[in-house]
């Protein structure tokens, strides 16, 4: 009989420390439904409720956010795939997007261009390098 009181001692320790270094070292953001500091007070003075309070409902939940249908799955450029950002779906809709948008970019680099000569010649100065 002491053996398995000996046995449940441990595993209760072994839990109670593992969530207790697991609610110290995750950050405060994640932390499920109450505020960190509430967490890590909970497990300290209520070793066996606590962890198992924390397990269950103080956790962050580890599982992977779904995607959009618009969103990539594998990431071409990290710093523009955050989640919920939008990605083509149909390539060619995408070419023609950015055949359209370079079209636009040239016709006004042209009237800027057309502009400046324009400027130039009422002026007559010399352009500037």
């Amino acid at each position: 009989m002491i053996k398995l009181e000996l046995l449940v001692g441990i595993a209760t320790f072994a839990l109670w420390v593992f969530c207790l270094v697991e609610a110290i070292s995750t950050p405060g953001d994640r932390i499920r439904n109450l505020p960190k500091v509430a967490w890590i007070v909970l497990i300290l003075f209520f070793p066996f409720v606590g962890s198992i309070a924390w397990l269950v409902a103080g956790r962050p939940d580890t599982s992977s956010p779904r995607r959009s249908a618009y969103e990539r799955t594998q990431p071409d450029f990290p710093e523009y795939d955050r989640p919920g950002r939008a990605a083509a779906v149909d390539p060619e809709k995408d070419a023609e997007f950015l055949r359209q948008i370079r079209e636009r970019a040239d016709a006004q680099r042209k009237q800027y261009d057309e502009q400046q000569r324009r400027a130039r010649d009422e002026d007559g100065s010399t352009p500037e390098a």
